[in-house]
């Protein structure tokens, strides 16, 4: 069931009147929105609600087994077990395919002809955020930072939430399960609120994304050596926007329809293309993973408590398990891999940057440019279908060639949406679109959402595209 589609927003309307207005106990509220999230789920594959509830009933059972416990020994057993469980499924599902690939061309180097019996497991949607959501509640029962006292109700509830389920803000367990415990029904203020944050990142993947930036993206892609650079550098710009848009549009759309039911979900982007620097781009860029990986891996790692050689490697393995995490791909490695290098070379640098950037306007709308280009061309191997496409894409934007071109209006839609956003970001980077609205005029805020109304309807009903991250 796609956010972007008529289907969810009647499904929407029907869970916040039903939760809101018709029923009244708060236990049944939850056990509504939960019977909710599973049909919400079942809209893709049913039988794969099976791989949640193993997921939701192990990590349950083993964070109180836990807890019980004083032997250090069994609390480490129990913890194995549900580390096994999630990644077991993770692995197979979505690294199997990849990893007997591997397989056999390593037989091939070795003078080995392997044919395995093709492979075809289909990959549940959402399962590396769902799988690292419920993680987090095992991972903070055993560091003692979270007691495990809340029912199984709440707590398939935090793993099945509709509105962050398939594609995050991966949120933890100690920022949602306390909410379980106090009745949830949406003030005024927060629905206005909520319709108006579903509204936005509806404009922001119809419209932007799908409708104006992806065509260009798409058309490049599929034969970057037949464009020439203008049209390459063109798609690769593109692609950046795309991918924030249709992100961050999900994301708005999760949060907003959360609070429409009384929930909050915590901020997945703040201007990330307005980061001062590569560091400063991951505490802007899908915050609920980077967070994710920096509290359970790096630091788990050692983080930056050792000598500076071993700080790397831990940036470096961290940002290779982060690309990894993306898709059963070398170019996503790469991808993490590439950006594990410019975190572990700008931490030599990092504290002049600042100091620089901090008095000197131009400097730092320069570093800000700089960090913008070098993450739009990381963004070729993550876009890239192969190698080749990759190389195609590089040579292109990198070298002069020539080739086919785009149309005028495609240049002018897709440069002129990326030459405002990063205009509106770096105007945006040190505030909020709530501290925004507040300085707004109610007729103001008023005419913004119809006109965002009003457009995205307008390009709605055309291309239901899948959003991007549903499939990692």
């Amino acid at each position: 069931m796609l956010f972007n589609s008529y289907t969810f927003l009647f499904f929407l309307l029907i869970v916040v009147i039903t939760h809101n207005v018709l029923i009244s106990s708060w236990r049944w509220q939850k056990v509504f929105l939960l019977l909710a999230s599973y049909v919400f789920y079942a809209a893709w594959n049913p039988a794969f609600i099976l791989l949640i509830w193993a997921s939701t009933l192990t990590d349950w059972l083993a964070a109180r087994w836990m807890y019980r416990t004083p032997d250090r020994v069994r609390k480490r057993a129990f913890l194995l077990l549900s580390l096994s469980v999630n990644l077991a499924l993770l692995g197979f599902f979505k690294y199997g395919e990849f990893l007997l690939e591997n397989i056999v061309q390593l037989a091939a180097l070795a003078g080995v002809e392997y044919r395995p019996p093709e492979w075809n497991i289909v990959l549940p949607v959402g399962i590396s955020f769902y799988t690292f959501q419920s993680l987090s509640y095992t991972l903070d029962v055993y560091r003692n930072k979270l007691k495990p006292d809340y029912s199984l109700l709440d707590f398939a509830l935090y793993v099945t939430f509709f509105p962050q389920l398939v594609a995050g803000p991966i949120v933890r367990a100690a920022y949602f399960l306390p909410q379980c415990l106090t009745p949830r029904r949406a003030n005024s203020d927060q629905l206005n609120w909520g319709l108006t944050l579903v509204v936005v990142g509806l404009f922001a993947k119809v419209v932007l994304a799908d409708t104006f930036l992806a065509p260009v993206v798409d058309q490049v892609y599929a034969a970057p050596a037949h464009f020439n650079s203008f049209a390459a550098w063109t798609a690769a710009l593109a692609f950046s926007g795309q991918i924030f848009f249709d992100f961050s549009g999900y994301s708005t759309c999760a949060i907003g329809s959360a609070l429409c039911l009384g929930f909050a979900l915590p901020d997945n982007f703040r201007a990330p293309y307005a980061a001062l620097g590569f560091s400063d781009f991951w505490r802007r860029w899908h915050i609920s993973l980077s967070t994710w990986l920096r509290d359970y891996l790096y630091i788990s790692l050692g983080g930056g408590r050792h000598s500076s050689l071993r700080t790397q490697v831990n940036l470096m393995l961290t940002m290779l398990i982060g690309g990894l995490w993306h898709g059963a791909s070398w170019m996503f490695v790469l991808w993490g891999a590439l950006h594990g290098l410019y975190l572990t070379i700008e931490r030599h640098f990092r504290g002049r940057i600042y100091a620089r950037a901090e008095g000197n306007q131009s400097f730092c709308a320069g570093y800000v440019l700089f960090t913008f280009v070098v993450v739009t061309l990381t963004w070729i191997p993550f876009r890239a279908t192969s190698v080749t496409d990759m190389w195609d894409m590089l040579s292109a934007v990198l070298y002069w060639q020539s080739g086919r071109g785009l149309n005028a209006n495609e240049y002018v839609s897709a440069l002129g949406i990326m030459m405002a956003t990063l205009a509106w970001q770096y105007w945006m980077r040190a505030s909020s679109l709530e501290a925004l609205v507040e300085r707004t005029s109610w007729m103001s805020r008023g005419g913004a959402v119809a006109t965002v109304l009003t457009v995205t309807a307008l390009f709605a009903g055309g291309d239901e595209r899948a959003f991007i991250y549903f499939q990692f």
